[in-house]
């Protein structure tokens, strides 16, 4: 649950048919077009397994990767007026910085693209379990990467409109809970304590549980990156692609924070979830009692099935692309199926990987790996910023040091909060493909290895 779908560019941003792309996105355009990738209920998901490594404060560590994420939109936002047609973390490091660190940039990125589905595998399965819990989950695993290959291999796709209805359906089905939420809250007459307990409770705090729950929570904010790839269509693009990611953070993080907020209030106790991965779902059914807790289910199945799918093939084309330029034999990831014009042996390749992740893999585990590789992209791109603005800029202010070097040190901060299965797991993966990456370029010296998903 990294965010939805991505959504046809082309149609979001009303592009002609003519040869040449169009400014005719506006600020307000690209935000929503952010918040579609987020998708309105990204907490939902990540709400139970941050809150037993927090220990309940969740909404905090929303907060903390709010900050986290602005100082990177800030530079991703910034880069995008340097390089307007690419918008990608590989091309900002390697660009700017050194090609083998773009590599390791872009290989860490290679790994979120394969977990996104699986993670989407795990959670459809246990939130079908809530519903059907005579098929075992193994069964459900199988059924989820069968219906994402399959998707995939017979081209069926969410088209824009469809992605914007769905983004709707998910904020009515939010303000519903939270209404639900408010009712409860207020029936149980919550003392001044009971209302700022979810921000810090003394008994239970600990700056490093909180970081670790943090370094999970920045999983909601998954996503606003895309909106520096529409950069060729936007008016105004050295404005507007700045401010639309900055916005695009703080109003996810504003309605993540009064999601998991009044979720912390229903189920004050942070312990003793049913199912720690689907743990919103029964906040949701002590709110508003069980039907409720199937609408929040239904809607959540739907999200992460469109996510999923929507993953699955962006792994598939990334490795296609991968393929294509020799980076990866030609013959197997380079190759297009002819009636169907897509990358058939890619897609096969990651239902395979998502089944068996399905079954090996915890959903945190999954999660946090994903965001081993995040936040490597992070920490890349600020970098790559006050690299540009700052080093080696002729004239340098104090925004241009000030705020791509803290982004940097708190990604690296959450960076380093991950639990060590996750940074062994992820450097491991990281270790491999630079080793990979030093044969394939003789020593970064030959033509670098690109990450960059091709058009479609």
């Amino acid at each position: 649950m990294s965010g939805g779908p991505a959504p046809d560019a082309a149609r979001l941003a009303a592009t002609t048919t003519g040869p040449r792309l169009r400014r005719t996105l506006g600020l307000w355009d690209l935000i929503f077009y952010g918040i579609v990738l987020i998708q309105p209920v990204a907490p939902m998901g990540i709400f139970g397994v941050v809150s037993q490594e927090a220990r309940g404060h969740v909404v905090t560590t929303i907060l903390i990767g709010m900050v986290a994420m602005l100082l990177t939109a800030f530079s991703y936002g910034r880069m995008a007026r340097v390089y307007p047609s690419a918008g990608s973390a590989f091309t900002y490091v390697a660009q700017e910085l050194h090609p083998g660190l773009g590599y390791a940039t872009g290989w860490s990125m290679l790994m979120d693209y394969v977990l996104n589905p699986i993670i989407c595998t795990i959670w459809c399965s246990k939130a079908a379990m809530n519903v059907v819990p005579e098929l075992p989950y193994p069964v459900w695993v199988t059924l989820f990467a069968l219906l994402f290959t399959g998707m995939n291999l017979r081209g069926i796709k969410a088209s824009a409109r469809t992605n914007e209805v769905l983004t709707v359906a998910m904020s009515a089905v939010v303000v519903v809970f939270v209404i639900a939420a408010l009712r409860y809250i207020f029936s149980t007459h919550p003392t001044q304590a009971d209302l700022t307990r979810p921000f810090y409770d003394p008994a239970t705090f600990s700056l490093p549980s909180v970081l670790t729950g943090a370094s999970i929570a920045c999983l909601t904010y998954i996503g606003f990156d895309g909106i520096s790839t529409l950069s060729e269509e936007v008016e105004n693009p050295r404005r507007n692609v700045l401010l639309a990611t900055v916005l695009t953070c703080v109003i996810t993080g504003v309605l993540a924070s009064i999601q998991v907020y009044l979720a912390q209030l229903v189920w004050r106790d942070w312990t003793g979830f049913p199912d720690v991965d689907t743990a919103f779902v029964h906040v949701a059914g002590r709110a508003g009692g069980h039907w409720l807790f199937l609408t929040i289910n239904f809607t959540l199945l739907v999200a992460n099935i469109g996510s999923g799918a929507g993953a699955h093939l962006g792994a598939a084309r990334l490795l296609y692309g991968m393929g294509r330029s020799d980076a990866l034999p030609r013959k197997f990831f380079g190759a297009i199926d002819p009636r169907s014009n897509i990358p058939r042996n890619n897609v096969l390749l990651v239902g395979a990987l998502a089944l068996l992740g399905g079954l090996t893999l915890t959903y945190q585990l999954g999660a946090e790996m994903l965001n081993f590789g995040a936040f490597i992209a992070f920490m890349g791109v600020n970098f790559a910023a006050f690299w540009h603005y700052w080093v080696r800029a002729e004239r340098r202010t104090f925004s241009a040091f000030f705020f791509p070097l803290s982004g940097f040190l708190i990604c690296f901060y959450l960076w380093f909060s991950l639990r060590l299965p996750a940074k062994l797991a992820g450097g491991a993966w990281l270790a491999a493909g630079i080793v990979y990456g030093v044969i394939q370029t003789r020593g970064f010296r030959r033509r670098l290895v690109s990450f960059d998903a091709p058009p479609e």
